[in-house]
This record gives C-alpha cells, structure tokens and sequence, in this order.
C-alpha cells in the first residue's frame, strides 16, 4: 500500500556531498521504521542506515559512520539520506526502505521499496 519514490542521485566527484529524498506515499510513514539500502553493480543490496518511526534511533552501517546522515520530516512523509564525503566506492542504487519486521541489516526484512535512485562517484 505504501509507494516509495527516490530522488536526488547524481554524478560527483570524491570528496563532494549528495541529499537523497524518498518521498512516501498511501500511507503516513510516522507508523514505520525507515532506511536505506545500496547495491552496487554485480554486488549484493547492502545496509546503508535505519531510522526509527520518530528519530529517536538511528543505525548506520560501518562503512559510513561519520559520513552519512539518515533523517525523517513524518509531517511531509520524506526520508533524507544526506551523503558526504563521498568515495568511489559508494557508487552504487540506492533505495529507500520502509517497514521492518526484523533486523534492519537484512534487506529481506523490509516491505517497502523505491525504484532506486544512481549515485556514481569518481575519483
């Protein structure tokens, strides 16, 4: 019943910053937890972060502690992923996530989906 729209992908160097937003739909988000995944080409989806259903928690993966920023504005029904300090090896699609059942960590534990949206880093 919820639809999940990605936006704010790009092209940029290593080094630069990128705000990705995922914008929900059919259903108010403040009732799931929310995240984001990543899959890079020919690699696996991985964990990128989790917030809780009002920011109380955050999760991060360990790869980018430190960088990245998970934040939620239920009363617009968004998702922000800010990245920076971007390095190549963050190039991959990202998704935005919404519902868990179990450990965020754990693509299949999640019900909601985006189509993704590119980010390509160069070095």
């Amino acid at each position: 019943q919820v639809q999940l729209v990605e936006s704010g992908g790009g092209s940029v160097h290593a080094g630069d910053s990128l705000r990705l937003s995922c914008v929900a739909s059919g259903r108010t988000i403040d009732y799931y937890v929310m995240g984001w995944f990543r899959q890079a080409p020919g690699k696996e989806r991985e964990f990128v972060a989790a917030i809780t259903e009002t920011a109380e928690h955050t999760f991060y993966a360990e790869f980018v502690k430190g960088r990245f920023t998970i934040s939620r504005d239920n009363t617009k029904n968004t998702v922000t992923l800010q990245m920076s300090s971007l390095k190549p090896e963050d190039t991959a699609d990202y998704y935005c996530v919404g519902n868990a059942n179990d450990y965020y960590g754990n693509a299949n534990s999640w019900n909601y989906w985006g189509q993704g949206t590119q980010v390509a880093v160069s070095s």
